[in-house]
């Protein structure tokens, strides 16, 4: 994507009633003021509050909110001019329970407020498989605090990856940790009973995984 591309996207997010793009500095000096008050303040009712972590274009985001309409969904990504499509989509076609924040994932407990969300989906997360870059791997234990954090007692987190290491490597900490895992499915086109909302709603990318004849994983489980 060019430069000037990325810019008229950049600009045109300002523009989006859906899109939310606080500072660094507000997030972390508590300034940024629908923390906790994300229902109320755009959402305007009490559905359960959904998350996407790391969206991409948005449209797994856009997927689930026009399957439940009695949820509220926010697709959090740092690359705006990404999730540019989703947003617009979304104003376009009147979807009034998607909305977009640009930020990083790490500064997701100043985002929200405690027990302030219902559910968070991590899906085709970049494994990180490199030793060294584990830190920024999204189901460390480092991140499960943070989503245990904003996540109400009873939330729960969906993973659905194309990575077998992450797969893997998610059942392995959680099992170690004690955590509760409600559902795990190695490759969840090829089983029948699989949940709707894993099979029904896919990204480009999955397209292309699918063709390639890509198993796709999922895990669904309960931070303790």
């Amino acid at each position: 994507m060019g430069s000037k591309n990325k810019l008229k996207r950049f600009r045109e997010n300002e523009t989006f009633s859906n899109v939310y793009q606080p500072t660094r500095d507000e997030l972390v000096k508590g300034e940024f003021q629908i923390k906790g008050n994300w229902n109320a303040e755009v959402f305007k009712n009490d559905n359960p509050l959904v998350l996407e972590l790391g969206c991409g274009k948005g449209e797994y985001t856009l997927g689930l909110a026009k399957k439940y309409p009695n949820k509220n969904f926010i697709g959090i990504d740092i690359k705006g001019a990404r999730f540019w499509r989703g947003a617009k989509t979304a104003v376009e076609d009147g979807v009034s329970n998607a909305a977009f924040l640009r930020t990083q994932i790490e500064l997701i407990d100043h985002a929200f407020g405690k027990h302030e969300v219902d559910e968070i989906w991590i899906t085709f997360p970049d494994p990180q498989i490199k030793y060294k870059r584990t830190k920024h791997r999204m189901t460390n234990a480092t991140f499960l605090e943070r989503y245990k954090s904003i996540l109400k007692p009873e939330g729960v987190v969906h993973l659905k990856t194309d990575s077998e290491f992450m797969h893997g490597y998610t059942l392995g900490l959680l099992h170690g940790a004690g955590h509760e895992v409600l559902y795990a499915n190695h490759n969840v086109y090829k089983q029948e009973g699989s949940p709707a909302e894993v099979t029904e709603i896919q990204t480009y990318y999955e397209g292309q995984y699918l063709e390639k004849n890509k198993a796709i994983t999922y895990i669904r489980f309960k931070i303790k």
